[in-house]
């Protein structure tokens, strides 16, 4: 496994790429735009992968995803992936102002309009002809050429899963996910959608996010940043399913009554050792590397990003913990193909 990390600024980021990070993410949301901070990362480092994990799909339009691409490409070629999310009802519907429903239909159809302007040649018309888009665009200018960078999409639930190993090139994991959810569930639904491709393709690649608080001079502090990044996610209902999976339906009852109230503190204690053993790589270096050796198997195969926790943490201490997790280079496991 490659060992990744969203971006953490172009001062930690180009430690952390000496340092031998293979690759870097650009997340997204409110106060921060996944190509601006791609476009951050292609000018500060020169070998890592770069790309959205991941970018809202509906908040562009599929041209402006591949637009985006192939401007960054000339900086970086070779080294840029797609990460694509379909991302909460309410962020589509209340947020963005576009459609919600059937956002696995929709995504699919994203990927395939995406890939036409992605894999278009210079003379050639850019077609594509779906439900949701369609395209016909004649380009008279020598601005194209095939760029076949890899799209992924993030697969929590097995629906979403299956779309990845079907129309994808791989899927990203959430944070929260546990050993038995990728192996029992995300796994499963992206080799049921790859089953479908042509014979011979190539196997789905995993990356995935790991929740990772690293302070050996404050475990406990890290350790609490931890829990209530855990819960700040668990307050989405379209997590129930995990939630129901792993029957942690009381304690995240608990924290989403908390999260109402606006205690975050009572948030992450609601958290339950368990669940903090399950999703997140925290406490001492010591600690972290116990962990690392304890879940292989809740780790994605291609790419991991450990990730700070970020609800209710400081910039400063998010960058504190980026420079901790660097420590951990080399106690990841392996997998084989």
């Amino acid at each position: 496994m490659r060992f990744g990390m969203p971006w953490p600024g172009r001062d930690v980021g180009r430690e952390a790429e000496q340092a031998g990070v293979g690759a870097f993410c650009a997340g997204e949301f409110a106060d921060h735009d996944s190509y601006l901070t791609l476009a951050d990362i292609v000018a500060n480092t020169e070998h890592a992968l770069a790309g959205p994990a991941i970018a809202y799909a509906f908040a562009r339009t599929p041209y402006a995803h591949a637009t985006a691409l192939r401007h960054l490409h000339a900086q970086a070629p070779g080294r840029l992936f797609l990460g694509l999310g379909s991302a909460a009802f309410r962020i589509n519907r209340d947020w963005l102002g576009v459609p919600a429903e059937r956002p696995v239909a929709r995504i699919a159809e994203t990927v395939g309009a995406v890939r036409a302007w992605l894999h278009a040649e210079n003379g050639d018309r850019v077609r594509y002809t779906g439900e949701y888009y369609a395209l016909d665009a004649d380009v008279r200018a020598p601005v194209l050429g095939r760029l076949d960078i890899p799209i992924l999409l993030a697969g929590f639930n097995t629906r979403m899963a299956a779309t990845a190993g079907r129309v994808a090139d791989g899927v990203i994991g959430h944070g929260l996910f546990t050993d038995s959810w990728w192996n029992e569930v995300v796994r499963p639904g992206v080799e049921r959608g790859a089953g479908e491709r042509e014979r011979g393709a190539a196997r789905p690649l995993e990356h995935g996010w790991i929740i990772t608080a690293v302070d050996d001079s404050a475990p406990e502090r890290a350790i609490a940043d931890a829990r209530r990044m855990i819960a700040f996610y668990l307050t989405v209902k379209t997590y129930d399913p995990f939630v129901a999976h792993h029957c942690w339906e009381e304690p995240v009852a608990r924290l989403r009554a908390a999260f109402r109230a606006g205690d975050t503190n009572a948030m992450g204690r609601a958290v339950t050792d368990e669940m903090l053993t399950a999703i997140a790589v925290c406490g001492t270096t010591a600690d972290a590397k116990d962990a690392l050796a304890r879940r292989a198997g809740s780790l994605p195969r291609d790419v991991g990003y450990f990730a700070p926790p970020s609800f209710m943490v400081s910039p400063r201490r998010r960058a504190a913990y980026a420079r901790a997790a660097l420590a951990l280079i080399g106690a990841v496991p392996t997998h084989s193909d």
